[in-house]
C-alpha cells in the first residue's frame, strides 16, 4: 500500500474513533470492535471488579480480548498501552503495578487522549499518563518500559511491521508484549477485506497468523506465540452480521519477549 493510502486509512480511523470518544460508544452500526456492554466485557475475560474499578466512560467497548489476562503484570513495572482509548486497560494496569510502577497510554486521536486524561483526573491516577501519537512512531524513549499491552489496535495499523519494530525499540531487554487482536486465519475475500469501513470493524486490517509470526520474528522477539480463540468467531459475527467475516477472522492472544542480549551478527 502507498504512503498516501496508509495516510488515508489513518485519517479515517482517527476521525471514526474521535467520534466514538465524543459520543461515548464503541458500537456504531456494526462499524467498531464492540464489547461495550457489561455482558460482552465479561465474556472477553474482564471481571465485575474490573468494570467497577474504572470510571464511567473509560470502557468504550473497543476491545476484542483482555490483554491483562496474559500480561502477568507485577508491582513496580512500567507499562505501555497502544491505542489506549478512554484509558480502561491503563487504569486496570495501574492497579496491578502499584504506585512504584507507571502506565503510559498512547492514542493518535486527540479526543480520546482528552477523554482519558479527564478519566485519570477523576480517579486521581497519579501513575498514569496519556500521550498523543501514532503507534508506528511511538512518543516513548528507547528501552523504557517492561510490558506493552494492546487491545484490538494493531490490526488498525496499515504498517504492522513498523508497529512491532517500535514496540521492540521501547521495551527494555527482557520486556514482553501481551496483545489481544483480531487475526486472519484464512485470506479475506475481496468483498470483506476491501474498504476503509471494514477497518473500523477490525476486519480488513487483520493480518494472517503466519505473517504476524514472521513480523514478530523479524522485529527480534523470541518466545512468541499467537493463540487463536475459536470461540471469538461468534462475537465477530455479531459485530458484522451477515458478512461471513467470522469464517476468516478471530480474536487472538499474542505474546513475545525482547531478548536480554542482542543476537550475534
Amino acid at each position: 500500500m502507498t504512503d498516501q493510502g496508509n495516510d488515508e486509512i489513518r485519517q479515517a480511523v482517527r476521525e471514526h474513533y474521535g467520534r466514538v470518544a465524543v459520543e461515548g460508544s464503541g458500537c456504531g452500526c456494526g462499524t467498531g470492535c464492540c464489547g461495550a456492554s457489561p455482558t460482552t466485557s465479561l465474556a472477553l475475560g474482564y471481571t465485575s471488579s474490573d468494570l467497577e474499578a474504572a470510571p464511567e466512560g473509560a470502557n468504550l467497548g473497543l476491545g476484542c480480548g483482555n490483554p491483562q489476562a496474559i500480561a502477568a503484570l507485577r508491582p513496580g513495572e512500567d507499562v505501555l498501552d497502544l491505542g489506549s482509548g478512554g484509558g480502561f486497560d491503563c487504569f486496570l494496569a495501574a492497579k496491578q503495578v502499584g504506585p512504584e510502577g507507571r502506565v503510559i497510554g498512547v492514542d493518535m486521536t486527540p479526543e480520546m487522549v482528552a477523554r482519558a486524561r479527564a478519566n485519570a483526573k477523576q480517579l486521581d491516577a497519579q501513575n498514569v499518563e496519556f500521550r498523543l501519537g501514532e503507534i508506528e512512531h511511538l512518543p516513548v524513549a528507547d528501552a523504557s518500559v517492561d510490558v506493552v499491552l494492546s487491545n484490538c489496535v494493531v490490526n488498525l495499523s496499515p504498517d504492522k511491521p513498523a508497529v512491532l519494530r517500535e514496540v521492540f525499540r521501547v521495551l527494555r531487554p527482557g520486556g514482553r508484549i501481551a496483545l489481544s487482536d483480531v487475526v486472519a486465519t484464512a485470506p479475506l475475500p475481496c468483498e470483506i477485506g476491501e474498504g476503509v469501513a471494514a477497518y473500523m470493524g477490525c476486519v480488513a486490517g487483520a493480518a494472517l497468523v503466519d505473517d504476524l509470526r514472521g513480523w514478530l520474528d523479524a522485529a527480534g522477539f523470541v518466545e512468541t506465540s499467537v493463540r487463536v480463540d475459536e470461540a471469538s468467531r461468534a462475537m465477530i459475527g455479531e459485530w458484522l452480521p451477515g458478512t461471513g467475516a467470522e469464517r476468516f477472522v478471530a480474536s487472538a492472544s499474542i505474546k513475545g519477549v525482547k531478548p536480554n542480549r542482542a543476537p550475534r551478527a
